[in-house]
């Protein structure tokens, strides 16, 4: 799968999970505060697989 494809499902799921997560702990949020999260929630799956990635050994160093 290329990164690109991971990305849009990564993004895609990120969307979903952040209206479902708006809607049911803050119902008047806005667009804007749905696409921050949104974006958290990307950030935070590419911060998740360095980590797994590093302590695994399959990231190369320099």
């Amino acid at each position: 799968m290329t990164t690109f494809n991971i990305f849009v499902m990564r993004a895609i799921l990120a969307a979903f999970f952040a209206v479902l997560l708006t809607r049911f702990f803050h119902p008047k949020a806005t667009i804007v505060g749905i696409l921050g999260l949104a974006m958290l929630l990307v950030g935070l799956a590419y911060i998740m697989e360095y980590f797994r990635k590093r302590k695994k050994g399959t990231i190369r160093k320099g």
